[in-house]
């Protein structure tokens, strides 16, 4: 089992370190003058220079992704020019490991960024995945056990006409008619539990997370539903039925435990992908988490920012993917031989 899981974290780590690296030649090998944007339009020739050799463009792109590489596993020093660190050390900012780089646009460092933004997307992934797995499930379970009646048909049709709205549009939909027309809830805005508490946290939520759990809402349903009846159309399923055992232990303890496989790999896929940032949802919601900050650093073509959320949104699918593996393991132990 030990060794099953090694062999899983040494891949995502490859994978990781693939993915940094073509992330970053991709960003910064292009056409564009980086040190331009960086310092603004309205900068001189001399103070773009400066703004090249202080964040360290003025390398070929290499060496660049070398001392970003370097950076993540012992921590970085900006300006990366080590003439201007020199002459004026109070002006250093320390990047401690892992260090994703330093944002010109915000003046801080990478990390501090995301220490601040991604809470409010973590917050939104978790409340989201669990409105949608509990509806998401019990939902395709009744679809499977009423098969062929109205409610199957209703349940299905109705969480397909849901599924077929943009987010943008179920978000505006509860902003003006659940929250302005109607008064169910007041306007959401994040707040943590620390400052708020587990209530206010939880209910200011409700409504973005439920917005992203009705786009994932259909397919569980749909794949719950399909797994469910072939489960339950296995032989073991007809042995457990011939030895006297009731509906509801067939159903959840044998049918259920067979259709979780897929599903786990479905909801470890969709919530490391939520983990990067709901951008459609944070923005319509104006919530402060990656979604957001990402847009904000793309407009404004702060690289370091985008290739830091990339980064951080790649690493949360490649552990959520490791997680999977060895959950795996656990529920299907034949896996561990693969």
């Amino acid at each position: 089992m030990w060794a099953y899981a090694a062999r899983r974290v040494i891949i995502g780590i490859l994978l990781l370190l693939t993915l940094s690296f073509v992330t970053f030649v991709l960003f910064f090998a292009g056409p564009a003058d980086q040190a331009k944007l960086a310092c603004g339009r309205q900068c001189t020739q001399e103070q773009i220079a400066d703004t090249e050799r202080a964040l360290g463009y003025d390398k070929p792109v290499h060496e660049q992704w070398a001392h970003f590489a370097k950076g993540i596993v012992a921590g970085r020093d900006f300006p990366a020019d080590k003439a201007a660190r020199e002459a004026a050390p109070e002006i250093v900012t320390h990047c401690a490991a892992p260090c994703l780089g330093y944002s010109q646009n915000y003046a801080t460092t990478v990390n501090s960024l995301l220490k601040e933004y991604a809470p409010i997307s973590i917050s939104l992934a978790l409340v989201a995945v669990v409105i949608w797995l509990f509806f998401g499930v019990m939902l395709g379970i009744i679809a499977a056990v009423t098969k062929g009646s109205i409610l199957d048909r209703g349940i299905v049709g109705l969480t397909l006409v849901v599924y077929a709205f943009p987010t943008f549009f179920i978000g505006i939909f509860f902003l003006k008619y659940v929250v302005v027309k109607w008064g169910i809830f007041d306007y959401p805005y994040y707040i943590s539990i620390a400052d708020g508490g587990v209530w206010s946290w939880l209910s200011n939520l409700l409504l973005p997370a439920t917005t992203l759990a009705l786009v994932f809402l259909a397919s569980y349903v749909r794949m719950t539903r399909a797994f469910v009846l072939e489960s339950l159309g296995e032989d073991y399923i007809r042995t457990a039925k011939a030895k006297g055992l009731n509906s509801r232990t067939v159903l959840f303890k044998h049918g259920l435990r067979a259709a979780l496989t897929p599903l786990v790999t479905m909801t470890g896929i969709d919530f490391g992908t939520l983990l990067g940032g709901a951008i459609i949802t944070e923005s319509v919601f104006a919530y402060p988490g990656l979604g957001l900050l990402t847009v904000q650093s793309a407009d404004a073509w702060d690289l370091p920012t985008v290739v830091g959320i990339v980064l951080v949104a790649g690493a949360f699918v490649i552990l959520m993917n490791i997680i999977v593996d060895i959950a795996y393991a656990f529920i299907d132990p034949r896996v561990r031989l693969g």
